[in-house]
């Protein structure tokens, strides 16, 4: 039997070959590098003045007349191509890992980092009031990467894993972890807006929401095929909305600034591409503050 070249494999039926990553052979795509034509993937792809290049041919300066140096590599976004495209999701992934294992060892702990807006504790005598309310702001944040089942935090972490590495390596870094971050808060404010002043909440759900709708974005501006994440999206509302113990409020608000950041992320102009991604940023992050100062001003 005759072995298909690494550039091409056959499409199902057709006989016609599709082009596949030259970097990563198991990855069929339509891009080809604008310099030397060979197909790219969206994780090599290297925004350029006109169309996509390859990282060898942007770090090689070619037929740019600069020096090699001068053409770092870009992601889509504007960052900068990475050795390794999963660092920060690694990272993540192990915070959160972390912090189940150390709340496994001091359960005490699930009590002081669980986003909570205002309630009464009556241990230990004679009793305190907790919650963001009382200035305990810091909840917002340490809800992001608290968990108490494995369950739960398997399939944040599946998400965050599966979704997060591509964005990582679309995004860069930077533009990454802010998404992350800001669709975290954004989910934990709605969440304190919404939900009862006395409901606990956790779990990295709105920070991974917020990588399914920075997902959608990404898959749009490339043409591909937006029915698997679209379907995965909506199996996933559903439970959202019919299980119970979960505070679909931060899956929503998760989701919105994924949204949000994401289209300013991926569709800036090139020529004010840093200005647009940190508008989008600045966005959702004061409309962030802006719900928790409102809601705190509420409850006290």
């Amino acid at each position: 039997m005759d072995q298909q070249p690494p550039g091409d494999r056959a499409a199902a039926g057709s006989g016609v070959p599709t082009p596949t990553c030259y970097r990563h052979p198991d990855r069929e795509t339509g891009i080809s590098c604008t310099r030397c034509g060979r197909p790219i993937c969206p994780e090599c792809m290297v925004s350029a003045s006109v169309g996509f290049q390859c990282p060898d041919c942007v770090r090689q300066g070619s037929g740019t007349g600069h020096h090699p140096a001068a053409a770092r590599p870009r992601t889509l976004a504007g960052g900068a191509v990475a050795a390794d495209p999963r660092l920060v999701t690694k990272i993540l992934v192990g915070i959160n890992l972390a912090v189940f294992l150390l709340v496994s060892v001091r359960p005490a702990l699930v009590g002081d980092l669980t986003l909570l807006g205002l309630a009464w504790d009556p241990s230990p005598p004679p009793g305190s009031v907790e919650g963001v309310a009382e200035g305990q702001w810091y909840r917002l944040v340490t809800s992001m990467f608290l968990h108490q089942e494995v369950v739960h935090i398997g399939f944040n972490m599946l998400g965050l894993w599966w979704l997060g590495g591509q964005l990582e390596a679309a995004l860069g870094r930077s533009r990454y972890l802010a998404l992350y971050l800001l669709s975290g808060l954004a989910g934990s404010a709605l969440t304190y807006l919404i939900a009862a002043p006395n409901q606990g909440s956790l779990g990295a759900s709105g920070a991974v929401y917020g990588l399914f709708g920075a997902t959608a974005v990404l898959m749009r501006r490339m043409n591909y095929d937006m029915r698997p994440v679209l379907v995965l999206l909506a199996i996933n509302m559903v439970f959202t909305f019919t299980w119970g113990g979960i505070a679909w409020e931060a899956h929503v608000g998760g989701l919105i600034a994924g949204v949000v950041i994401a289209v300013g992320m991926v569709h800036a102009p090139r020529e004010r591409r840093t200005a647009v991604q940190a508008g989008a940023c600045a966005l959702v992050l004061l409309a962030s503050i802006g719900i928790i100062v409102a809601r705190t001003m509420s409850l006290t």
